[in-house]
C-alpha cells in the first residue's frame, strides 16, 4: 500500500479527495521509477529540512524529489508538468527569503519540491576563462577549482561558506560584495520553461552546440561531451554585468546601482526565481588579484566616509575589491553572538562549514521530532559554547570600536594603495578618524567579523525569545546619489526596536538593516511603515536577495515572471504574485500588459 506522500499534517491533502490521491499516488511511482526510491521523501521528519526555510517560509509538499543526472532532472519536470503539479525548484535553501521553500499550503494540485544538490559538476572553458555550471554546482566548489588557476568566482565569501549554488545565485541576483563585478549575472544558460498550453520546451541559450533532443542535449552537457568547435568563443551575449563598474562611478545618479528588480539585469534565468527550470549557467570567472592592500578606517562623522566613497568612485584610475560598512551596534552583535561562526571558518575553514550547518540543521530536526529542548536548540547550544572561546579580535580592532561609531574595510588593488593612503590622510588629517593598514592577518580577522554580522542576529533572536518579537531584515538599495545613508531609522519607530543593525556594501550603497524588536511589537506594521520610510527616500528592496515571500515584487520584476512562466505552474505566488494558472485571479497591483519576448530583456 502506497505511504501518504503528504509532509505536514493538516495540509490540503485531505481536502483534495480520493481520485487527487490517486493521481498523486501515480505520480509518486512515477517518479521513484525515474529517480529510485530513496531519493522520493515523502514524509515529514524526511522532508522538513527541505520543505522550511533558511530564515522563514515553512508548507506541505506532495514530495522531495532529488535526481541525480540532468536527464532525470527533465523526467522528473515532464512528469509534475504533465499531471499539472506545481513546482518548485531548490539548491542549498539558503535564501533568506523563503523563495526556494512552499509559503503555506495552498498552491494548485500541491507542491513538488525537487532538489538540484545531487546535480553538481563545473566544465572549464577557454582554460577557465568562462565555466558552465549544473543547477547543483556549489560556490564554495566552484571556487576550489578555480583556486590553482589563479581565478575566481563572483562572490567568495559569504553565501559561499552555507554552500549556496552558483545558479541560485543567478536567479536569485544575488549580489555579493565584490565592487567590480556587480550582481551575479548571465545571458548564456540552458533551461526550460513552461508553455501556456501546458509543454515543456528546452532552450539552448549556453552557446554550446548539444544538438537538439533534449535528453541527449542534456545527457552531452553533463558529461561535458563537446568540444572547442561546439563551443562558441566569442558569444553576443554576456556572462557577467560587464558594465556595472562603470554604472556604479555615477556617485550622482539618483537611482540605486543595484537592485532585484532593476531591468537591467533580468535576462531568462538571471533573476528568474524558479520561474524556469534552470539546466546550466555559463559565467565569466575573474583573474584574482594577489596584490591587495586593507585599509581599516574609523570615524563618529559619517560625512568622511561619504567623502572617501565618492572620490574614489569618481576619481580612481582602478575601483576597489570591496569596500564593507559596520556600524557599532553591527559590530558589538557579532562579537558577542557570532564568536562560534567566527572560530570555524578561521580554525576549521570553508571547506568544513556546509557540513557543519547541515549537521545543526540535523539536530534542530531531531529535536522537533522528538519535542524536547525547546526550538532553537543549536543555536543555544553553539552560544553557550562561544563563550567559552578566546577573544579573537587584535587590540586595535577593540579600540576602534570603543573611538568610532563606522567602520569601514576597504580591500583593494596595490596599484591604488599609495594614492588610498593619501586620501585617507587628508580626509582624516584635522582628526575626526583614524584609518590602520591592516597586515593579511588583521585584514582576515576584519572581514570575518563583517561576515558573521547576519547569523549573530538570529543568534540574538533564538537566545533571547522572552524578550524579541521577530527580526525585520530588509535589504536596501539606496540612490547612489544619497548623503543620509547613515539615517537607519526613523524617530517614531525607536521605541520598537531592541537593536537597530547596519551593515553592508558602501560603495555600491547596499545596506543589510536588520531590526530586533521588542516583545509585543506589531512587525507586519513596522516593516510597512520601513518600506514606506525607504520609498519616500527613493530606495530599491530587496538589493541582492530573491523578493521571496518576504517582498512584493515591483511591476517590472512582476511581469518579467509572467513573460518566463506563462502558465505559472513554477514557483507561483513569488513576490506576492497571483498562485493560480494562467495568472487567473492575479492581483490588481500586479502586471496587466503582457512582457516583452524573452530574450530582449536584460543589458543591451
Amino acid at each position: 500500500m502506497a505511504s501518504n506522500p503528504v509532509s505536514t499534517p493538516g495540509s490540503a491533502w485531505r481536502a483534495s479527495g480520493a481520485a487527487d490521491r490517486a493521481g498523486r499516488d501515480a505520480l509518486i511511482a512515477g517518479l521513484r521509477t525515474i529517480v529510485g526510491r530513496r531519493h522520493v521523501l515523502t514524509s515529514a521528519p524526511a522532508t522538513r529540512r527541505y520543505r522550511n526555510g533558511y530564515r522563514s517560509g515553512s508548507g506541505a509538499v506532495i514530495a522531495v524529489i532529488r535526481p541525480g543526472s540532468l536527464v532525470e532532472l527533465w523526467k522528473v519536470v515532464q512528469a509534475c508538468v504533465k499531471a499539472d503539479r506545481t513546482i518548485i525548484l531548490q539548491a542549498a535553501n539558503t535564501g533568506l527569503t523563503g523563495g526556494s521553500t512552499p509559503d503555506g499550503d495552498e498552491y494548485p494540485g500541491g507542491v513538488v519540491l525537487i532538489s538540484t544538490l545531487r546535480i553538481s559538476a563545473i566544465h572549464l572553458l577557454r582554460g577557465g576563462a568562462q565555466v558552465v555550471c549544473l543547477p547543483g554546482t556549489t560556490l564554495h566548489a566552484l571556487e576550489k577549482r578555480l583556486r590553482p588557476l589563479g581565478r575566481e568566482p563572483h562572490s567568495v565569501i559569504g553565501s559561499s561558506c552555507f554552500g549556496a549554488s552558483v545558479v541560485g545565485g543567478v536567479c536569485n541576483n544575488s549580489g555579493g560584495s565584490l565592487i567590480q563585478r556587480g550582481p551575479a549575472f548571465t545571458q548564456l544558460a540552458l533551461f526550460a520553461a513552461v508553455d501556456p498550453d501546458g509543454e515543456l520546451r528546452l532552450v539552448n541559450h549556453l552557446g554550446i552546440a548539444l544538438g537538439d533532443e533534449p535528453e541527449a542535449m542534456l545527457d552531452r552537457l553533463e558529461r561535458g561531451d563537446f568540444t572547442d568547435a561546439d563551443v562558441d568563443g566569442a558569444p553576443a551575449r554576456r556572462a557577467h554585468d560587464e558594465s556595472y563598474a562603470d554604472h556604479v562611478r555615477d556617485v550622482d545618479s539618483g537611482r540605486p546601482a543595484r537592485f532585484n528588480a532593476d531591468e537591467r539585469c533580468l535576462f531568462e534565468a538571471s533573476g528568474s526565481a524558479g520561474k524556469v527550470i534552470v539546466f546550466a549557467v555559463r559565467l565569466d570567472s575573474f583573474e584574482k588579484d594577489e596584490a591587495t592592500t586593507t585599509f581599516y578606517v574609523g570615524t563618529n562623522d559619517p560625512r568622511r566616509l561619504d567623502t572617501i566613497r565618492r572620490t574614489v568612485l569618481s576619481e580612481f584610475p582602478v575601483l576597489p575589491t570591496s569596500a564593507e560598512y559596520i556600524h557599532r551596534a553591527a559590530f558589538d552583535m557579532a562579537d558577542r553572538y557570532g564568536r562560534d561562526t567566527f572560530f570555524a571558518i578561521e580554525r576549521l575553514g570553508t571547506d568544513r562549514l556546509p557540513a557543519l550547518f547541515a549537521a545543526k540543521a540535523r539536530i534542530d530536526g531531531w529535536a522537533a521530532r522528538a519535542q524536547i529542548l525547546g526550538p532553537d536548540v543549536s543555536e543555544r547550544m553553539l552560544q553557550r559554547a562561544g563563550r567559552l572561546l578566546p577573544d579573537p579580535l587584535p587590540a586595535w580592532m577593540r579600540e576602534y570600536r570603543d573611538r568610532f561609531e563606522h567602520h569601514l574595510i576597504l580591500k583593494l588593488s596595490s596599484t591604488i594603495a599609495e594614492q588610498t593612503r593619501e586620501l585617507l590622510a587628508r580626509v582624516f588629517d584635522t582628526g575626526g578618524g583614524a584609518f590602520h593598514e591592516c597586515s593579511a592577518r588583521d585584514a582576515s580577522k576584519a572581514f570575518l567579523h563583517r561576515f558573521v554580522i547576519a547569523g549573530a542576529a538570529v543568534r540574538y533572536r533564538a537566545v533571547h525569545r522572552r524578550e524579541v518579537e521577530d527580526i525585520v531584515a530588509l535589504d536596501v538599495a539606496l540612490p547612489r546619489s544619497a548623503r543620509d545613508w547613515d539615517d537607519f531609522l526613523p524617530a517614531d519607530d525607536e521605541g520598537h526596536v531592541l537593536h537597530a543593525l547596519c551593515y553592508g556594501h558602501f560603495f555600491c550603497h547596499v545596506f543589510h538593516q536588520d531590526y530586533v524588536l521588542r516583545k509585543g511589537a506589531d512587525t507586519a506594521a513596522f516593516k510597512r511603515r520601513m518600506c514606506a520610510w525607504l520609498d519616500a527616500r527613493g530606495a530599491e528592496y530587496p538589493a541582492e536577495h530573491n523578493v521571496g515571500h518576504q517582498y512584493v515584487a515591483k511591476p517590472a520584476l512582476a511581469r518579467f515572471y509572467r513573460a518566463l512562466d506563462p502558465r505559472n505552474q513554477l514557483n507561483p505566488g513569488i513576490g506576492g504574485t497571483a498562485r493560480s494558472r494562467s495568472w487567473i485571479d492575479e492581483p490588481a497591483r500586479g502586471p496587466a500588459a503582457a512582457a516583452e519576448p524573452l530574450s530582449t530583456q536584460g543589458i543591451a
